[in-house]
């Protein structure tokens, strides 16, 4: 189980918050001014790019994962469209521009302290056949094509989930 982030002072008024039942389940409550505090998911979202068989993968930088492949995607701003927010990650991750084709699955699951709990997972296309910049060496230090069932070591549980879903999805068409 991965820890939460607790809130422990009133964002209001500053008190200390106290455990009690509210809205059917206990929360984080402030005993002066009443303010409540809802968790909320961290939310992500990644493509599937596939061209001829064979899907764009990108290699880690970062723990967890470092040197493990995954689709491209990152985070959702709190301001931000998911759809926007994937075509801004794979853009920025391996300089192809692309447009989302559909929604594939939204993948429930925290599995690290930072990670996201949803995964928001879309098929995209490329709007072109070579990157239009280098990625974001941050992030990632490779991108490429690999053949759908000769996948490299994967990252996340939430990238082999989005993966299978998009492999059943073209069977099914």
């Amino acid at each position: 189980m991965i820890p939460l982030l607790e809130m422990n002072y009133c964002p209001r008024c500053a008190h200390a918050l106290e455990d009690r039942i509210a809205f059917g389940r206990v929360r984080r409550v402030c005993p002066e001014c009443g303010f409540v505090f809802f968790r909320e998911h961290k939310v992500a979202a990644a493509a599937v790019i596939a061209q001829d068989g064979e899907v764009l993968l990108v290699r880690r930088t970062m723990m967890p994962g470092h040197g493990k492949w995954t689709i491209p995607g990152g985070f959702v701003e709190f301001d931000e469209d998911p759809r926007a927010a994937v075509v801004r990650e794979v853009f920025e991750e391996t300089g192809y521009q692309v447009v989302v084709s559909r929604l594939l699955d939204v993948i429930y699951g925290h599995e690290h302290p930072r990670g996201a709990s949803l995964l928001i997972a879309y098929e995209a296309r490329l709007l072109g056949a070579t990157p239009v910049r280098q990625p974001d060496e941050d992030e990632v230090d490779a991108v490429r094509f690999f053949p759908a069932d000769r996948l490299p070591p994967i990252a996340f549980r939430a990238t082999e989930q989005a993966l299978r879903t998009w492999r059943h999805a073209r069977h099914v068409a």
